[in-house]
């Protein structure tokens, strides 16, 4: 799998950051998907497919990853 470093051209979608945020601030995926107004499957779809964008391998990292670029 390539590195976080070498996906610094992906910028994350204004709906994923939300998403991040909100899991940031300690959210569930349940209470996320609720506010965002999608199911959990699409909602852990999605950070899946961040996730692979970015190359990393955790929600956990797809939110450091955000956190220390600034984006959240």
């Amino acid at each position: 799998m390539a590195t976080a470093l070498e996906h610094e051209h992906v910028r994350p979608s204004a709906d994923d950051l939300d998403i991040l945020r909100r899991l940031a601030a300690g959210e569930t995926v349940e209470a996320v998907s609720r506010h965002v107004g999608l199911s959990e499957r699409t909602v852990r779809r999605r950070l899946r497919n961040l996730a692979d964008g970015i190359g990393v391998d955790t929600t956990i990292e797809a939110v450091v990853y955000a956190v220390r670029r600034g984006l959240i």
